[in-house]
Formats: structure tokens, sequence, C-alpha cells
């Protein structure tokens, strides 16, 4: 790619970029949020055209029209939201749109599929349907279904964002296979130690520009990072003490089962206090989820107890309480969830729209208060940086990493006494990462109860005084982040399940 650039009205995403991809090696895309990643790759898909610029292929010019001309050019793009449709089964969607000639054989296509993940190590069953899957196998669904239609350039947009460690480190076995095939692989990540891991070589974006590209083993975390940044940035997560740690919510045994009957949390039991930041780890679909919408009035509850404790002393059970009924009784309580424009935001509106979803109900008589929330859709806008041409602007048309900021300082902003957070910096740069850290430390030492899920154990050990370890739905142990190890935590991630194994 030489000399590429694309605007979206007055934003410049890329500006004069190239840009080398090579066969047989893997090149890691990186950069903080908005820097142009994502569109840039978005061009070489078909998916946007260049408005100046040129692509060559084996050193020839080409014109990338759609990601249909992509895919005859050997290139395929595997995003950051998977488009699969979930009622058909792995096969269906891999041959989907696809012109094969003759009629349909979905058990030559199984067996095909068989064959390329016996190739390159994945574990796919062409007949399970997509809504059966984990995400990590949907992933996989996704990268059978490029790999099939014969692509050399594969490109995957934060592939690592919702997997466990070990599926990672499956996933980047799998990249490891296809690069010694000659494959071109091209991850857009932001996660240092990944880069570090599992790339050749590393391209750095910052704010539309190229700042260069380095080959992985002649630099270092620091150095990508200030590359990243523009200046020096620490990588210190600095810890207080817990401030005069006191009882805020109490789970006492709390038990869920979702509508198809399974038991999502089993007898559940732990204390959140104020000051303190309490870490909640396991792996993906362990009932994370589920703990956090319970105490937020979100999830019904089978049995079991959730009695808030106000600083002032009394106790309240939240149990069949919705959110409407938790704030009318006077409890401030905030919650970042894990699906920020299904659950947390709304797409189609702007800043402003979105701070007012907290605060409509306080305008007088017919007429809502817009001056409140858009003077704080200001004042988050400075804060946290988030790129967006204004406060009206929808939020769907945003990066992640600005759509999490902006849900992120809302709900900081409300003046929380109790804080919940699902994966609060999935998908975020280094840089706003920290930030949001910054902003939880602040919380914490303001007294306020902070319950923090998170997928990144490193992070956790960091950042948290306790750390809760969830495994299939039930509480593995509890323990002290300053003295704790990963090993340990990551062994009772799994602890659980391996006792029910034993019993069968």
């Amino acid at each position: 790619m030489q000399g590429i650039t694309k605007r979206f009205g007055q934003v410049v995403a890329n500006d004069n970029v190239s840009l080398e991809i090579r066969r047989g090696e893997i090149l890691a895309l990186l950069g903080e949020n908005g820097s142009g990643k994502t569109t840039l790759m978005n061009m070489l898909s078909g998916i946007y055209s260049p408005d100046d610029g040129q692509i060559f292929i084996d050193g020839t010019e080409v014109t990338i029209r759609s990601p249909k001309e992509a895919f005859a050019l050997g290139i395929g793009m595997i995003h950051q939201h998977f488009k699969l449709v979930d009622v058909l089964t792995a096969a269906e969607n891999i041959i989907l749109g696809l012109d094969e000639p003759g009629r349909l054989d979905l058990d030559a296509v199984a067996k095909r599929v068989r064959g390329i993940c016996e190739t390159y190590g994945f574990e796919v069953d062409p007949k399970q349907k997509i809504y059966n899957m984990s995400v990590s196998q949907k992933q996989t669904v996704e990268i059978v279904k490029v790999l099939y239609r014969g692509v050399d350039i594969l490109i995957l947009d934060e592939p690592t964002a919702v997997l466990t460690p070990q599926e990672t480190d499956r996933l980047f076995a799998v990249l490891r296979n296809m690069k010694q095939d000659g494959k071109a692989i091209v991850i857009i990540t932001h996660k240092l130690h990944e880069v570090m891991e599992v790339s050749d070589r590393v391209a750095v974006l910052r704010k539309g520009h190229d700042i260069g590209c380095v080959k992985t083993s002649e630099t270092t975390q620091q150095e990508l990072v200030n590359m990243m940044v523009g200046h020096a940035t620490t990588l210190d997560i600095t810890r207080t003490p817990p401030k005069d740690p006191q009882p805020r919510i109490t789970v006492r045994d709390l038990t869920c089962v979702d509508k198809d009957g399974v038991k999502r949390l089993d007898k559940v039991s732990f204390v959140a206090n104020s000051g303190e930041i309490l870490g909640i780890a396991g792996i993906a679909g362990s009932g994370q989820r589920e703990l956090l919408e319970s105490i937020a009035g979100l999830c019904p509850v089978q049995s079991g107890s959730i009695v808030y404790t106000p600083a002032q002393g009394g106790e309240q059970n939240l149990l069949g309480m919705d959110p409407l009924a938790i704030k009318n009784a006077g409890i401030a309580m905030a919650f970042v969830p894990e699906d920020r424009l299904g659950m947390g935001l709304v797409g189609s509106m702007g800043m402003t729209g979105n701070m007012m979803l907290r605060s409509w109900r306080e305008g007088r008589g017919p007429f809502v208060d817009r001056k409140h929330p858009q003077e704080l859709a200001k004042q988050l806008w400075k804060l946290l940086e988030i790129s967006t041409p204004g406060t009206e602007y929808p939020v769907r048309r945003l990066s992640g990493g600005n759509v999490q900021k902006i849900l992120v300082g809302r709900e900081i902003a409300s003046s929380p006494s109790v804080l919940m957070m699902a994966y609060a910096v999935r998908g975020l740069d280094i840089n706003t990462s920290y930030v949001i850290y910054d902003l939880l430390n602040e919380q914490k030492d303001k007294g306020v109860a902070v319950i923090y899920v998170g997928e990144d154990l490193d992070v956790l050990l960091e950042l948290c005084d306790r750390i809760l370890v969830l495994c299939g739905g039930q509480v593995s142990g509890i323990v002290d982040a300053r003295t704790a190890t990963r090993e340990q935590v990551g062994l009772l991630m799994t602890q659980i399940r391996k006792e029910g194994e034993q019993h069968e």
C-alpha cells in the first residue's frame, strides 16, 4: 500500500500511509483508538475505497471495489464483530455467498472444511449451529470461511479481544502454522505482550499517519508505546491501599437460572467493600455477566440475597428490585455492561442524548433538561479525548474505544457509591486503558465500592485489591491480588470444572 489517504468529511482517517505486507510473516498493526488501523485494512479488504494512493499485489497495481474483488485477489478479513448467520451451521456459513458449480453438496463442503482444519490445527464441527458455539469457535469458523475461499493475505481485527489466555494460545499456534504455509497475516491489536509473542514485524499508526515499521525482535514494549502515543508513557498502575474498607454489597448464596433452565450462578457468596477494587476473573461464560446484572437488578434471581449497606448504616435487600427501584431507593449504582451498544448506549444518538439517558427524569414537567447533559458531554469529550466530530454525532459511527470512553465516563460522572464494570478496557489502546485504570483508582480513593470484571490476569493482579474467581457459576476462590500469582488464579479458573470431570 503506497500513499493511502482516506477522508470521512472533515476527518482524515488515513493520511499518506504506506505499508508492506510480506508472505510467510505475521505483521502486527498497532495504534491508539481512532488512529486509522481498521480503516486502512478495510480499504485492503474492499469495504472502503481510498481517496488517494495505490495498492500493489505481487508488484501489480490493483483496484479493490468490494470484498468479493478482495477475495478474488486472495485477501480476507475477519472483523471484530463476526459476520455469521446464527441459525445456520458452520458449513452453511462457510459456503454462504459462493457460486459453486453444480448442486450444493454440504457433505463435500464438510469434508473440505475438515481438510482445512487438519492442515492448520483448527477444531470445527461443520454441522454445529453457530448459536451453540463459543466466541472462540465462531472466530474459528470466520477464519476457515476465508481460507475456504483461498486467501493468501489474512487480516484479523482484534482477534483476541474476547478470548481466554488458553484460547489465545491456541489461535497463535494456528497462525504460526499458517505462516509456515506461506500465508501473509496482519493482526490489528492493542495487546503489547501478544505483539511481542506472535509477530515478526510491527507497523505503528498515530492519528492517521504511519510512524514506522520495526522488527519485533529489535524493539521493546516501551518503545512501541512511545511510538503509538508520541511521548514517553509509563506502563505502571498505581495501586493505593484500601481506604477504610466497609461492607457495601454483601451477596449470599446467590443462584441464577436462565430462561432455558441452565444454572448460571450457583450459591455465590462474597462481600464488596467501599474503598477497594474487587476483581472478578474467570473463563468466558463462567457467570460474570449474570453476577453483575443480578446486582444491578437486570437478571432474575432464583434464591439468595443481595444486601446494600450505605455509609450511614442500615441495610437494604436489593433482591427483586429493578434498576429504577434501586435508583428511587437512593442507591447510587453505576453499571458499565459488556454489550456497549446493545445495552449501554443508543447507537443512533450522539453523546448528549446518551448522557441524557441517566438524567431525563429530572426535567421539569414535559420538558427534558438538555443543558446539563450537553455540559457533561463536552467535559468528557475533552477529559477522555474522545475522537468524534461533535457531541451530536451518532455514537455507533465511532470506534469501539471511543464508544467505551463515553459509556465509562457517563457512569463515573453519576457519582456512584457502587461502580460495576464488565471488560471496561476491551478493545481500548494502552493510553486510554491506563486513563480508565486511573479513573477506577480515583473512585476507590473516594470510597466507592468498585467491582471490576476483567479478562487480562496481569492487569487484575496489578489493579485490584482482591480477586474473586468464578468457575462454572461457582466461586472457586477469593485471593489477595497483592500476593496471588497468575498461575494460582489461572488454576482456580478451571478448578471446579476439573473436579466435575472427575465425578463424571
